[in-house]
């Protein structure tokens, strides 16, 4: 298996730059010729917050302008449309297209999805993920083009194409995945059983300006110039992770990628077109190292016991920043796990009840949600550097 990955350098939004960019990008995987008058193309962009383009949460909507009026050039009818955390309807979607600079992709021949139907679905080939829940407006879609946004992300080290699918599931309902799949394991093999149920037709990364830090919301930007693309969605993952320093280990949806044989174990086997040296990032601030999240359990009692130790030792953990938070309570509305309440103004996390999914860190407004590395973690890791 060797996938292809293509990268270009792309210094800015400036639209001037983009489209150049885009068409540059896209040239070593046949461009957009698979898209044919009269085909319904939908654009799964990272919409994950009501966040200005700006604060590098979401896709910009600048490379979207440009990749809607390329496919509108083709004759296709373009919708582009996510599903965040929170209510899946109108009023709420409405307002993230207009905070996150959608609605100028209305001017390029795009339609933002206003059909808020649900569906359910069965997969009987995925490894855990054997029925859920999607958004129906899908359905419609000839090909779906997976545009993400490169940062990192609490639970999965990293956020990029393999995550952003996990948008096709609605909203309000994304809590109950969490807490049907609390091992990080079976969420990164639930995410890579979403990619390979909707197969996006073509995976292009915003790495212009990334996230690094407190991702996927509560980062600072940080500019990388580039912009990555794949049929692949894992194996533009994989050139991502060595673009801001992270190994397969570190990212558990690259790790279940590797195991069903999806990708190679490295980015040095990708077939990479176009030199990616000048895009690696050397400080990139990532969130808490992550190893391996099956820590070589076996099936003695032995085993497990040492598993079970193991994963308690090394494990990060959400914890709270306690002069930044404003009690919103909107981490108790959201954990999956009921494992917040408000007390004196201030959010209380219950360590019994708590599985560390960090949706309270994804969602926290104020970003006083942090992730925090255990002490044997942070020192096995001193001791690798040293």
């Amino acid at each position: 298996m060797n996938p292809i990955v293509s990268i270009v350098p792309c210094a800015s939004y400036d639209e001037k730059v983009v489209k150049p960019a885009l068409i540059r990008l896209l040239e070593p995987l046949g461009g957009l010729d698979f898209v044919k008058p009269g085909m319904k193309i939908v654009i799964k962009p990272n919409l994950v917050s009501a966040m200005k383009p700006e604060d590098a949460a979401t896709t910009h909507p600048v490379l979207l302008c440009a990749l809607a009026e390329m496919l509108t050039e083709k004759g296709a009818a373009v919708i582009i449309g996510d599903s965040p955390g929170g209510l899946y309807n109108a009023a709420f979607l409405n307002r993230i297209y207009s905070v996150t600079g959608m609605r100028e992709t209305e001017k390029y021949g795009a339609k933002l999805n206003q059909d808020f139907r649900q569906k359910e679905a069965v997969f009987p080939e995925a490894k855990v993920l054997k029925n859920f829940t999607y958004t129906a407006y899908l359905d419609d879609a000839d090909y779906i083009i997976n545009f993400c946004k490169l940062k990192t992300h609490g639970m999965m080290g990293m956020s990029a194409a393999a995550k952003n699918m996990f948008g096709v599931v609605p909203g309000i309902i994304k809590p109950e995945y969490h807490y049907r799949f609390p091992d990080y394991a079976d969420f990164a093999d639930m995410i890579v059983d979403l990619n390979e149920f909707f197969k996006p037709k073509l995976c292009i990364v915003d790495a212009v300006t990334g996230m690094e830090g407190n991702g996927p919301t509560a980062g600072a930007p940080r500019h990388i110039g580039a912009l990555i693309a794949s049929e692949n969605p894992h194996a533009a993952d994989l050139l991502c992770a060595k673009l801001i320093g992270l190994s397969k280990e570190s990212v558990p949806t690259l790790e279940a990628a590797c195991r069903r044989a999806l990708i190679p174990k490295a980015a040095e086997e990708l077939s990479v077109v176009g030199d990616y040296n000048p895009f690696l990032q050397r400080d990139f601030k990532n969130v808490a190292a992550r190893r391996s999240l099956r820590f070589g359990e076996g099936k003695s009692r032995f085993g497990r016991l040492k598993a079970a130790v193991l994963a308690k030792l090394l494990t990060s953990k959400p914890v709270l920043c306690k002069p930044e938070c404003v009690g919103c309570n909107k981490c108790g509305e959201i954990c999956p796990a009921k494992a917040i309440e408000m007390v004196s103004g201030k959010a209380v996390i219950d360590r019994k009840k708590c599985i560390s999914c960090f949706c309270c860190q994804e969602f926290c407004p104020k970003g006083a949600m942090k992730v925090k590395r255990t002490f044997v973690a942070r020192v096995l890791s001193y001791k690798r550097t040293k």
